[in-house]
């Protein structure tokens, strides 16, 4: 059976099992060993055998369950409540103060837990029914929560770009520091876009939030200490990985640590909290594990039976150029996130489209922000948008999903703008890492 059979029955063999709702781990390693047998025979057996082992020892792997094990621990004990409490009294008689407040904490908690479930679910459950009950338009209030608990699969500590570099052989320490300045404008942008909005359409925000409906009064004192600590966290597991103190892996068990000590500050370290933190991380590690060993598995197939070859004589057959590639991968990354995963995505176009670029002349540091910023309208796009459903899961039952995808359709043009900006103004994305590495 020629290459490009092979290669053309991969593809169909994955989307297909993904479309039917296989676990994408199990679709990815299934298909590549049927196809593998196929083509290559017994030894498809041992090759998959070496890539879990591959997998499996990796160091950088260390880190998943640790950042997973922060969020959990952060979300299972409850202590981001006080912290929006004092957000959104600080922000009340600012019109769409309240959406402004859910968008700061989205990036501070956000970025601490680093899973897309927990952080959406978790500022869904605090933030969504209070911004409905004070006039907010349903569709705006879902979107302000998708779009920024979204961003916590950008902003460093996160799973995601430690798997992401994984796949594209991009260092995971510069990931961490390249990633800030755009999960920062996501925000940015967000947040103006919130306060603005009510300004060019009527109703869509309150004239002034009704602060007074707030469960509890929060002093200066009492506001600072509440909020401050994910702060002091997230800026603390930033700084040593930009100062060069230690490695992502040695700052995810600092992290884990941390999140323990927020919780007990606030006396919600108990037995109960800790075991189902650490149950939650388990599950979550797994599965991650799981589709890495799957891709990677994918991966070895597809090249051994020569279909990164066949990939490239298709692309080059067509005539584009080093732009045009670089276009047709991001343009594949945004049509599969409609339909799949942000890690099955990464797992099956990286592999292919990173060392064709690399070799083009492509920083691929700018490639791999500029897709994992083009990953964000993944979580917003339906009808996979995890985001969305997640937030529907948590929402009062007079919300449709038909307002949640509407609410999330002009954030998706602000994740594109930024895009636009990693593209065109490259230093955005390479300002910091060149600043961390320079030599003093």
């Amino acid at each position: 059976m020629t290459p490009e059979v092979l290669a053309a029955l991969m593809f169909l063999g994955v989307f297909a099992g993904i479309f039917l709702g296989f676990p994408i781990a199990f679709t990815l390693a299934g298909v590549s060993i049927i196809v593998g047998y196929i083509g290559l025979g017994n030894i498809v057996f041992p090759m998959a055998g070496y890539q879990i082992n591959t997998v499996l020892g990796e160091f950088a792997y260390i880190a998943v369950p640790l950042f997973v094990f922060m969020g959990c621990m952060l979300e299972r004990s409850g202590v981001a409540d006080a912290a929006f409490g004092a957000l959104s009294q600080w922000l009340g008689k600012v019109r769409g103060g309240l959406g402004i407040a859910t968008v700061i904490l989205c990036m501070v908690f956000a970025a601490c837990v680093g899973i897309l479930g927990a952080s959406v679910a978790t500022i869904g459950l605090l933030a969504l029914k209070p911004m409905i009950e004070r006039g907010y338009d349903k569709g705006l209030a879902t979107g302000v929560v998708a779009a920024g608990g979204s961003l916590g699969v950008l902003l460093p500590p996160s799973i995601v770009l430690i798997l992401f570099g994984q796949a594209a052989k991009v260092t995971v320490t510069k990931l961490f520091i390249a990633a800030i300045i755009p999960g920062l404008l996501l925000g940015l942008f967000y947040a103006v876009y919130v306060g603005l909005i009510g300004y060019f359409k009527e109703g869509a925000v309150p004239k002034i939030d009704e602060t007074g409906e707030t469960r509890r009064k929060y002093s200066l004192r009492q506001g600072i200490s509440a909020f401050l600590p994910f702060a002091i966290l997230i800026s603390m597991v930033v700084g040593v990985i930009f100062f060069g103190i230690a490695a992502p892996t040695e700052v995810a068990a600092f992290g884990a640590l941390g999140s323990v000590v927020i919780a007990a500050g606030h006396k919600k370290c108990s037995i109960r909290v800790f075991r189902e933190a650490a149950i939650s991380a388990l599950a979550v590690s797994s599965m991650v594990i799981f589709i890495a060993i799957g891709a990677s598995v994918f991966t070895s197939v597809f090249f051994r039976i020569d279909g990164a070859s066949v990939l490239r004589k298709a692309i080059e057959g067509v005539g584009l150029g080093p732009s045009g590639v670089f276009a047709l991968f991001l343009i594949s990354v945004f049509v599969l996130g409609i339909f799949i995963d942000w890690l099955g995505v990464t797992m099956i176009l990286i592999p292919i489209f990173m060392p064709m670029l690399a070799e083009f002349g492509f920083d691929p540091l700018i490639v791999s922000i500029t897709v994992l910023v083009l990953l964000q309208t993944s979580f917003l796009t339906p009808p996979f948008a995890q985001a969305i459903l997640y937030v529907m899961g948590v929402a009062p039952p007079e919300v449709h999903i038909g307002e949640a995808y509407r609410g999330a359709l002009p954030f998706i043009f602000i994740q594109i703008a930024v895009v636009l900006i990693c593209i065109f103004f490259p230093s955005a994305v390479t300002f910091l890492p060149d600043l961390m590495f320079k030599p003093w």
